[in-house]
């Protein structure tokens, strides 16, 4: 392979080197003779500053942003030469922005986004738009793809790619779907903001190439970028998981109508940028991505935000892995990518001798090229402030200051070594992103599911999906119950060999996304969202029981971001909480073999990755599972759950947790006690409308709020009377846990635990027992008639006394000439952690404890839910006080 450095000095510092002094056209470089038949189209726009001079960031996870001074240039032929036509040139008065090109398959049309001028002293929702546009190269016709204002100006469109059938997919914040479901819920229509609620969330979308029939096809709470349509006719494109503390940025998958959502690549591989002394790698995005002829997959590796606006040109091999590395956690050899820069690209920050690249567009024509927009290394020259490359002489300046970016266009042969010149970008202006408008092999198309034939056209009249898991104790295909004592999904499944009370999956619980609005549309206070914003807001859909296999096939709402939870016989949470976002489409099946941890690195949710299922149901047909009902006929390779189905018809979700062994062979031994956990138990506040509690619809759902639905449980009346009726115990929560007694006599509450109404001292948005509950706290005594933290002198890590000192170390004495102590609080940890099982507070409650039936077991469901769902002080937006 040829080295870069071995190309003409003329070509890489002259073309490149901008105001350095010198400068060339290129226009003397030979033309290439396989590329210069096809038209080029690019982005020129100006670099954009901050008021304080520096570079504009850009930022991945911001796709609205706009940076004005953009335009669409044409190149009848990849040579430097070509005369250039600017194609968005007249078409508004003022700076204009212009991104995300991309083409037809026969290369006759253009498709882009572009925003319209800012319009001055107009409010930020009075401003323009992204819009998709479209250029016919044949009719030469430049048209915003949807005609009507009003409809245009709905949401940020961006990043368009075509379709097979024609079609459009982009990206964009108008959630057409989403909203519209906002009205079942008797809510105003907005857009929800990420789950970081800096913006609104952009998902994808479909529309016909004239702008009609628009439909969202994806329903994250956070970001689905860039999408790109494969060679087999699925959509790939950049999923942001930012559910509880994620913050992942990796390859996801989807059919055109939204069905077949899976993860594609990356999800654990976050860090694969710049290897430092230390062995650790920065944090790179998968940005652009777009499948190569040969079928691996062309990324720019660059920081998801920065002012460099590149990175490194790296291939994906995703059809032989899924992650980056050879082993988990980063480990083992880099395998799943690899760059192809001809040097290498420095993506930590840091000067790139090699240069950077902010964009890359394979050529179709059997050759290694590639149009890249490339900027050499710059610094600038501490004299003259101009900027010079990056060779030795200037990088042994005293001071070595990076110089603005040059972004120009090239062809760059990644195999041959050699990089030619198409457009030179002057000072103050960058190529942004070119590609070629040349045919390439039509993607496969993806007919559409019809209702009846490829749907049950029931669903879809409900607007529901069905969710079908094979067994939940299967975590990445291994039969996680398999141990010593013999144990496996088989023997659990068998009523013969485990009753009920012995099996640890017993409900699954679907929770959806409370969708949160902008504040212009509600300005509610952010201490709403309670302990951790990043849980955001959750409202319970229902519990659906965990066959005794650990199978579930259950009806869900369609178009809307579900979680499951698998839980235990009392409501409970079992494994970790869910990190990224389910849906369904109406009449859908959606199939998964198991469970995944968290962490698991197994490439568990990619249907043509995922190992062979650890559970593989009935092993014949005809007769039904070993020492159940006999009129339970099963059918091969059939779970439970899908037997109950076929025999029962699809089951809903239950408001309640309710059991009944439909299972065990009464001629064997006697079924399992029903039991069931029901809201109408409750004598405080229900979360549920009255009308769910005996009818529960696909509308109903628990929304609670720590206010409104614990904290009455907390002052409920709970006295013990004789049968005279006199009072011989109060065990009311607040009786004994708050800082007065029944005559109002200040005192420590007992357990050193407040459990009352009144604003916490520590943070008065909250109510004291919701601090109390989920924080550290102090220790307290009763001091001169005053409560106050218990002091004790700290110690160091090898247990001596700690004095103050000064800033040199030496001790500082008090009055009387002795060291003075470094006090510091006895603090008692939290009772309630990140989930009920992992709560020290059930365990008073266990029986034969202090408290043991203190709390009724409908209660102790609805504090259990709380929790594990997030612990949020409210659950509903329009539900919190106005800010």
């Amino acid at each position: 392979m040829k080295s870069l450095r071995a190309l003409p000095a003329l070509l890489l510092l002259s073309a490149c080197s901008g105001g350095g002094g010198e400068s060339s056209s290129g226009g003397d470089q030979a033309e290439d003779p396989v590329v210069v038949d096809y038209p080029v189209a690019f982005v020129r726009r100006q670099l954009s500053f901050e008021d304080d001079g520096a570079l504009v960031e850009d930022d991945v996870y911001s796709p609205a942003d706009f940076n004005p001074g953009a335009q669409l240039v044409l190149k009848d032929r990849a040579t430097p030469s070509a005369p250039e036509t600017v194609l968005s040139a007249g078409l508004f008065v003022g700076d204009y922005d212009v991104k995300d090109l991309n083409t037809s398959a026969d290369g006759q049309r253009l498709v882009f986004a572009m925003r319209a001028p800012e319009i001055e002293d107009a409010d930020d929702d009075e401003q323009p738009t992204w819009n998709i546009w479209l250029y016919d190269r044949e009719t030469r016709e430049l048209k915003r793809v949807i005609e009507s204002d009003l409809i245009a100006e709905e949401g940020q469109d961006v990043a368009p790619a075509f379709l097979p059938d024609g079609r459009i997919v982009f990206s964009s914040s108008r959630q057409r779907r989403s909203r519209a479901l906002l009205l079942d819920d008797n809510k105003p229509q907005f857009s929800s903001l990420s789950e970081d609620l800096q913006s609104e969330a952009f998902v994808l979308h479909v529309m016909e190439a004239d702008g009609s029939d628009i439909q969202q096809i994806s329903f994250n709470q956070s970001h689905d970028l860039q999408p790109t349509v494969l060679n087999d006719g699925r959509i790939l494109f950049n999923r942001w998981d930012n559910m509880g503390g994620v913050d992942n940025l990796s390859l996801y998958t989807i059919e055109p109508d939204g069905t077949d959502l899976a993860f594609h690549y990356g999800y654990h591989s976050q860090q694969t940028g710049t290897e430092n002394a230390d062995g650790e790698r920065a944090s790179a995005a998968f940005v652009k991505p777009r499948e190569m002829p040969d079928g691996r997959l062309l990324i720019t590796l660059r920081s998801p935000e920065g002012i460099s606006y590149g990175g490194d040109l790296v291939t994906i091999d995703s059809a032989n892995f899924t992650e980056a590395f050879s082993e988990p956690e980063g480990e083992g050899e880099l395998v799943g990518q690899a760059s192809i820069s001809v040097e290498e690209v420095i993506t930590d920050g840091s000067l790139s001798p090699h240069g950077l690249f902010a964009f890359a567009w394979p050529f179709y024509d059997g050759t290694s090229r590639l149009l890249v927009s490339w900027s050499e290394c710059r610094v600038l020259e501490m004299e003259t402030e101009l900027p010079r490359p990056c060779t030795e002489e200037w990088l042994n300046q005293e001071e070595v200051v990076p110089a603005d970016p040059l972004y120009g266009l090239w062809i760059y042969d990644y195999q041959e070594g050699t990089q030619l010149p198409i457009v030179v970008a002057d000072e103050g202006e960058m190529i942004s992103e070119g590609v070629t408008l040349e045919p390439r092999t039509e993607p496969t198309y993806i007919p559409e599911p019809v209702p009846g034939v490829d749907l049950d056209d029931k669903l879809v009249q409900e607007g529901a999906g069905i969710l079908d898991i094979r067994s939940v104790y299967d975590f990445d295909g291994e039969d996680i119950l398999v141990g010593e004592d013999g144990a496996d999904i088989a023997s659990i499944a068998d009523p013969g060999i485990t009753s009920a009370e012995f099996r640890p999956a017993r409900y699954l619980r679907v929770v959806k996304a409370a969708g949160i609005p902008d504040d212009d549309t509600l300005d509610f206070d952010r201490s709403a969202f309670g302990r951790n914003r990043a849980n955001g807001m959750r409202e319970i859909l229902g519990y659906t029981p965990i066959q005794p296999d650990g199978s579930v096939r259950v009806k869900l709402p369609a178009d809307i971001p579900l979680a499951i939870s698998v839980v235990d016989a009392d409501g409970r949470r079992i494994v970790g909480r869910p990190r990224s976002w389910l849906q369904l489409r109406a009449g859908g099946v959606r199939n998964c073999n198991g469970w995944l941890t968290g962490d698991s690195e197994g490439p568990h949710r990619r249907p043509d990755r995922e190992p062979a299922s650890a559970w593989e149901g009935s092993p014949t047909s005809g007769v039904p599972f070993p020492n159940t009902e006999p009129a339970l006929v099963a059918e091969m390779g059939e779970t439970m759950a899908q037997l109950l189905a076929r025999i029962a018809g699809e089951a809903g979700l239950e408001g309640d947790i309710n059991f009944s062994d439909l299972w065990t062979d009464p001629a064997l031994r006697a079924k399992d006690p029903s039991s069931s956990i029901p809201y109408a138990d409750l004598t405080t506040p229900i979360p549920v409308p009255a009308t769910c509690l005996d009818d529960w619809s696909g509308s109903c759902r628990s929304v609670i709020h720590y206010p409104a639905h614990v904290q009455p449980i907390w002052e409920k009346v709970r006295e013990i009377t004789d049968a005279g009726g006199a009072v011989i115990e109060d065990r009311t929560c607040t009786v004994c846990h708050s800082t007065r007694d029944a005559d109002g006599v200040l005192r420590v509450p007992a357990g050193q635990l407040d459990l009352t109404s009144a604003a916490s001292p520590v943070n008065a948005d909250w109510i004291t027992s919701y601090v109390e509950l989920l924080f550290d706290n102090p220790t307290q005594e009763l001091v001169d008639g005053a409560l106050t933290p218990v002091l004790v002198q700290e110690r160091d890590d090898n247990g001596n006394p700690v004095f103050e000192t000064d800033e040199d170390g030496n001790l500082i004495l008090d009055s009387d000439g002795n060291p003075i102590p470094v006090m510091v609080t006895v603090d008692i940890d939290r009772l309630m952690g990140n989930s009920a099982n992992g709560s020290r507070f059930f365990d008073l409650f266990e029986t034969g404890a202090d408290h043991g039936d203190y709390l009724e077991p409908a209660e102790l469901r609805l504090i259990s839910e709380w929790l594990d769902i997030g612990a949020q002080y409210y659950n509903d937006p329009f539900a919190a006080p106005v800010d």
